[in-house]
């Protein structure tokens, strides 16, 4: 038989002893009853025995059902009981001298397997009498000291009949002293004003309403928040009597939501950029007013010239050197601040940042701290602030980011009278430690780009050289926000014959890769165009170049990427190499531009009359794509004309799709302007965003055309002795020209060329003389040898001519065509 101690163990309180428990709720005023799945009695109380006069001997171990006088009326049949996790309902029972009672029972289910009985009977025996009046009291009395809310009774008039303790500590006011006033005399406040509204509503519609306040009791140095519920009170026929407001201090609450919610917040604003200043002002703005008065940032000074953090952030007998990176404060100009943006201060050992850069933890001080006013005794201008604006507690919070110590925020309050708490230190760590992680990866990135931009500027031209077939201007931005440096180039090289080559090309991707392989293709380039390879068949030796890169990339990736598939690739990093690239060669001679692209924007072309119009090229692949040939395109440009290379970054923006970016261009391009350095302004203010997402490239080229008086030309027979009236001609030409000085060396040149061409290549043999900036001798014959400089032996007897002709001209070289080749010899003119 269960004892009635053991019915019910696992619901007394842990802090009371069983038999003091059971005689203070007095065990026989409740019949307990226990049962298992089956229906039969496993216990029996004093309670039920006084119920129903059965001894527990006489009823531990018969079925349940035995005791009824009539079914239990279970909505639904008896079937639906066993899997219900309570009942409750009036139950008929016999009593042991054979008269029915009905009797109300409460039924608790037990789950299976728990350590109690299946079912366990609960009814409260009557029979003691209350004292009279004691219920009325009773609720009186809870009303009156209820600990869990303030509560207030309002009459049909809306003055206060009631109030309760926590209601007159709410208010700083008795019932007494409220009695008969609105909420609104009470309190004075809007919110006064909004709960007596929500007030006047109840009374006419008769629904409860809903609001949350936010004041400070008389006394008190910081707001309580307030939810506030206002219901109706009727009487039995349901007619409306009074208004029952209950007010609940969620101020804990609210708080912690204040806190997540400035948490939130610092995660949005914190780190939008790659910019330390702008990371370190993020903080200060996030946190004034909502956590402090003023707040300012302060970074190592060590950082300025250092690539990393210092190992011992704090010197062990030195001061401490800060420099403000950010400041923000309540009051217009933060004349709290002792240390002006963008300047140094120094602090000493025993100072608060000192002390907490050391620990490498948050301190908090009230101005009446010994720490604290030891340290202000040694700085008189911070301790004049301090007392100036009533500054009672500081807060200072080490940035730490990646195990390396930056430097240091503080957090002031003045204006705020309430003092800093711990939760507020918790929550400046919190925020202090995503700071931290952002101004670090800003200043990673910063340092990063320097050296990129340093690298690709290094790899674009200084200055464009001179020379008469162009004239040239040209600008280059690197892409704003995350961007980063990109592979974006150009070039201007002065070739044979007075003609000059323009580039612009793209690599794919940003960073120091891309940066690299730029220099890389330049570098080809150059070299390609110094040998004077057709457009065509130059970018047919680049795209080889690229396809190379690619299956070196390929082969450094290969051990890196080994069970790491899928972790590389990213543009600018690894992976294939990718470019685009536009080679054109000028000719101011026949004013005839040869054009050759690879995957790149074709070139725009303003005539001198203004209008603009788009070369039409062959559609082509990038470099590196597929292997196959590239083909070139010929136009003849009128002197004057404008030639405009850029790349994809000027025309296609994430805004703006290709084709309006190309009129964009025409447009910008057609308008009038004083130079082509203003022409390039114009096209790049009218194109672009304040911050390009990508690299821009652009090179405006004005043409000139060299005059027919300017250049000479004379078919040579194939015989020997034409050599003797070539130089002639030569001789009269120069004289003509007001050359005489360039007469000797150009005169052996001829003599050279001439010879060589007519003992060993083919005819037709041609000499042309062009007088630019420099003097131009070329040679062409129908031949495809070129010849070699070598050095002669005592006893030869040729072999010394081509050597004093590169002796003697400042350089030359030769350049195949297609029905032979050229070779010339270019001699530096001297100043009239």
């Amino acid at each position: 038989m269960e004892q009635p101690a053991t019915v019910g163990r696992a619901t007394r309180p842990s802090g009371e002893e069983p038999e003091a428990l059971e005689a203070l709720v007095g065990a026989a005023l409740t019949a307990r009853v226990a049962l298992d799945e089956h229906g039969v009695v496993t216990g029996w109380n004093a309670g039920a025995e006084r119920l129903l006069g059965y001894s527990a001997e006489q009823v531990t171990g018969r079925r349940a059902a035995d005791l009824l006088a009539e079914p239990i009326p279970v909505r639904g049949g008896l079937p639906t009981l066993a899997g219900l996790p309570r009942w409750n309902g009036d139950v008929a029972l016999r009593h042991r001298d054979g008269r029915q009672l009905t009797v109300r029972v409460l039924a608790h289910h037990r789950p299976p397997g728990a350590d109690a009985p299946a079912w366990l009977i609960v009814s409260a025996v009557t029979g003691r009498q209350r004292p009279a009046g004691l219920d009325e009291s009773l609720v009186s009395w809870s009303f009156a000291q209820s600990p869990c809310c303030a509560q207030a009774i309002y009459d049909t008039r809306l003055r206060l009949r009631r109030a309760n303790a926590d209601m007159e500590r709410a208010t700083a006011l008795t019932e007494e002293e409220m009695r008969g006033l609105r909420v609104s005399e009470i309190v004075d406040d809007d919110a006064g004003l909004r709960a007596e509204r929500a007030m006047a509503r109840v009374l006419r519609t008769g629904e409860p309403e809903y609001e949350e306040n936010y004041l400070r009791a008389p006394g008190e140095g910081h707001e309580h928040a307030w939810s506030v519920f206002m219901s109706a009170l009727r009487d039995h026929e349901g007619t409306i009597r009074g208004i029952c407001l209950s007010a609940h201090d969620m101020t804990e609450q609210f708080w912690a939501r204040k806190r997540l919610q400035l948490i939130a917040e610092a995660g949005r604003r914190i780190g939008g950029t790659l910019d330390v200043t702008r990371t370190a002002q993020e903080l200060a703005d996030v946190t004034v007013p909502a956590l402090a008065d003023f707040a300012s940032v302060d970074l190592l000074a060590a950082l300025d010239d250092a690539p990393e953090p210092p190992a011992q952030p704090v010197p062990a007998d030195g001061p401490l050197l800060l420099r403000r990176a950010a400041l923000q404060s309540v009051t217009p100009g933060a004349p709290e601040a002792v240390v002006a943006a963008g300047a140094v201060d120094s602090y000493p050992p025993g100072s608060m940042p000192f002390e907490s850069l050391r620990t490498g933890r948050p301190t908090l001080h009230e101005v009446t701290d010994t720490a604290f006013t030891a340290w202000l005794a040694r700085d008189p201008a911070r301790a004049a602030r301090v007392r100036a604006f009533g500054i009672h507690s500081v807060m200072a919070v080490p940035l730490v980011a990646r195990g390396s110590t930056l430097g240091v925020a503080f957090f002031v309050r003045h204006r705020n009278q309430e003092a800093f708490q711990q939760d507020d230190l918790v929550l400046a760590g919190e925020l202090a430690a995503r700071a931290a992680v952002s101004i670090d990866n800003a200043r990673r990135y910063t340092r990063e780009r320097a050296t990129a931009v340093t690298l690709q500027r290094s790899l674009l031209p200084q200055r464009l050289p001179r020379q008469a077939a162009v004239e040239v201007a040209s600008r280059y931005l690197p892409a704003g926000g995350h961007a980063g440096v990109g592979g974006d180039w150009f070039d201007v090289i002065p070739l044979s014959g007075a003609r000059v080559a323009l580039v612009v090309g793209d690599v794919v991707g940003h960073g120091l890769v891309a940066s690299a392989t730029m220099g890389r293709l330049r570098t080809a380039v150059r070299t390609l165009a110094d040998i004077d390879l057709p457009c065509d068949e130059l970018l047919t030796h680049l795209d080889d170049l690229v396809a190379r890169l690619n299956t070196e990339e390929e082969s450094d990736d290969e051990p890196a990427t080994a069970g790491f598939a899928g972790s590389v690739g990213s543009a600018g990093t690894s992976g294939d190499v990718g470019a685009t690239c536009l080679y054109a060669v000028y000719d101011p001679v026949t004013r005839r531009c040869c054009i050759a692209g690879a995957g790149h924007p074709v070139p725009a072309v303003v005539g001198p009359g203004g209008t603009v119009d788009l070369v039409g090229l062959p559609a082509t692949p990038p470099l590196g794509v597929d292997g196959l040939p590239y083909e070139s395109t010929e136009v003849v440009l009128p002197e004057g004309s404008l030639l405009a290379l850029y790349t994809n970054g000027l025309i296609e923006t994430p805004d703006r799709d290709l084709d309006t970016g190309v009129h964009r261009l025409r447009e910008a391009l057609a308008r009038p302007a004083g130079s082509l350095d203003a022409l390039c302004d114009t096209v790049l203010a009218d194109l672009l965003p304040q911050r390009p997402a990508d690299d821009v490239a652009l090179l405006i080229a004005r043409t000139h055309a060299l005059d027919a008086r300017q250049v000479a030309t004379w078919a040579v027979p194939s015989d020997p002795s034409a050599v003797a009236q070539t130089r002639k001609d030569v001789v009269a030409q120069l004289e003509r020209w007001g050359l005489s000085d360039a007469v000797f060396v150009t005169e052996l040149v001829v003599s050279e060329l001439v010879t060589n061409a007519i003992r060993h290549a083919q005819p037709p043999v041609q000499l042309r003389l062009i007088h630019d900036t420099t003097l131009i001798c070329e040679v062409s014959d129908g031949g495809s040898t070129a010849p070699h400089l070598r050095r002669a032996r005592t006893y030869d007897e040729g072999g010394r001519g081509l050597l004093l002709v590169a002796q003697l001209t400042e350089r030359w070289g030769t350049r195949q065509s297609a029905t032979g080749k050229t070779i010339w010899a270019e001699q530096t003119l001297s100043p009239v």
